[in-house]
């Protein structure tokens, strides 16, 4: 019996450190999904640098509510398994809606998940994993700042020139 507590309490803080570690994770409900899509999945993942795992429900229950994330708990039912993004906090999310458009006739589907100690819901969860990538937002950024300084250099050049004419 110590045994079995000994290899539970394993899988506890191994969770707890995925937690820890993490910036940001994601709840998949997978039923219904075969042995195929969930290989591909699983290699989706690895190659955008998330862990992607299945714990029972009950122990990743206690690893969540070590660190204070008991709100999580009445998502964990069923069949869930948890995309844990490390980098990229967007990355689980994306992978996963990315999946899903790709499959639709699955029926994987994301319960909930957490970004940087926040609980977002599914729809929040959708719409994150929806974000163009980082670089995608910066390229936007600087084209929209880049526009800005031209008007701004064009703005006053042009009061340049309508001094000098009067002067």
């Amino acid at each position: 019996m110590a045994k079995n507590h000994d290899v539970k309490a394993v899988v506890v803080n191994e969770a707890k450190e995925k937690l820890e570690k993490a910036s940001s994770f994601v709840l998949v409900d997978y039923k219904g999904i075969n042995v195929e899509d969930v290989t591909e999945l699983r290699k989706k993942f690895r190659d955008a640098g998330v862990d992607y795992k299945v714990y029972k429900n009950t122990l990743f229950k206690r690893a969540t509510g070590e660190i204070g994330l008991d709100a999580i708990h009445e998502q964990l039912q069923g069949p869930v398994a948890i995309a844990f993004g490390y980098g990229d906090v967007v990355a689980p999310a994306k992978v996963l809606n990315q999946f899903i458009k790709e499959h639709p006739k699955t029926t994987i589907s994301v319960k909930a998940g957490v970004v940087e100690g926040k609980i977002m819901d599914a729809s929040q969860m959708k719409a994150l994993g929806d974000l163009p990538s980082k670089e995608i937002l910066l390229s936007m950024l600087l084209g929209a700042l880049q526009g800005s300084i031209r008007n701004l250099a064009y703005s006053l050049d042009q009061i340049r020139e309508k001094k000098e004419a009067q002067a």
